[in-house]
């Protein structure tokens, strides 16, 4: 019964949309800080084609993104929604429960997180254990947990710098403080700490990527650039965004090694450079014919001109998709094919 009271919810809603057809003539885009750069590029050559406005783009984070992308479908709901994880189940059911039933989901390419420091400061190399060990909440001891008491890099590992912990982290709405906490906090943290998480009834994948909550980790907000600007005002401090930041600042930042890789375009493609990630968009296929230009940005967005190895994203820091996966992506885009959400 709830099953079919929710189609329903969802045929009334795309009939109401449908009614109102061209109350908005530009694709509205919101989500991902990552893919905000790529996804600009592909509006703005979009937009000089003549044909179609330039779509209207915000960067909201992911999980912002998520949010306002799943309440609805009609010209008040964004249209697309870039991230920098795969949609969540969760989100799924948000989706579902506010009649957004029809998704495309477009993998972008590849991306690899950056955790960069000024240029200006000596070269330095962290184990995912030496990171999450920096970060975490709460850390084993002489086989106990306790609240982190890391004040300097030396006092987790003497290689380390003698200098205070400053690590610039995005907020929980973020996609990349997604793919941070599964590729960092989540592998990086001690086998002793997870045997403890779970000898106490707790989950270790959710308590691993808890942060500490003491000024050495302060939360810098979705803007990568200003994350940028504040490295390159304190040589100490660290930070994390994607591989695109730091292709664009390479005169202010640079990238620490993890566990001895530097991030490349090479090392992210074949996920040999530890922090690696793929990325994606999320299209409403309700909206299609309804707001003008969603099929056409579709197929712009994944063409070679854009997306292959000598495209204009790959000019910007997006890493290509090996060619397997370049034909998924390409073919769920001209096809329209949608993901299952139940």
């Amino acid at each position: 019964m709830k099953k079919v009271i929710s189609v329903i919810f969802g045929f009334l809603l795309v009939l109401s949309f449908t009614t109102t057809s061209y109350s908005r003539d530009q694709i509205k885009i919101v989500g991902s800080s990552t893919v905000y750069p790529y996804a600009t590029v592909v509006a703005e050559k979009f937009g000089k084609s003549g044909k179609f406005k330039t779509p209207v783009i915000e960067s909201t984070g992911t999980g912002g993104g998520m949010k306002l992308f799943c309440a609805g479908v009609g010209v008040n709901h964004p249209d697309v929604t870039n991230a920098s994880r795969a949609i969540k189940p969760k989100e799924k059911a948000l989706c579902e429960k506010n009649g957004v039933s029809e998704i495309i989901e477009i993998v972008v390419g590849n991306d690899g997180i950056s955790f960069a420091h000024a240029v200006s400061a000596p070269d330095s190399n962290f184990t995912k254990e030496q990171l999450w060990r920096a970060l975490a909440a709460k850390v084993d001891v002489d086989g106990k947990l306790v609240e982190n008491p890391y004040k300097k890099w030396s006092d987790i590992d003497a290689s380390l710098p003698n200098k205070k912990i400053e690590i610039l982290i995005a907020p929980p709405t973020s996609g990349t403080r997604d793919a941070w906490n599964s590729l960092v906090m989540g592998k990086g943290c001690s086998k002793t700490a997870k045997s403890l998480y779970d000898a106490a009834g707790k989950k270790a994948k959710k308590e691993c990527a808890k942060m500490r909550e003491d000024g050495y980790a302060v939360e810098a907000g979705e803007n990568d650039t200003l994350i940028v600007q504040k490295l390159t005002s304190n040589p100490d401090a660290y930070g994390f965004f994607g591989y695109s930041y730091l292709v664009a600042n390479k005169d202010k930042v640079k990238a620490a090694s993890i566990e001895g890789v530097q991030p490349s375009l090479e090392g992210i493609q074949d996920y040999s450079y530890p922090i690696a990630r793929p990325l994606f968009f999320y299209v409403k296929k309700a909206h299609i014919g309804v707001v003008p230009g969603i099929e056409e940005y579709l197929k712009e967005f994944t063409s070679k001109k854009a997306m292959g190895n000598r495209g204009y994203l790959g000019k910007i820091g997006l890493v290509p998709l090996a060619s397997d996966k370049y034909k998924v992506t390409r073919t769920a885009a001209l096809d329209l094919n949608t993901i299952s959400i139940n």
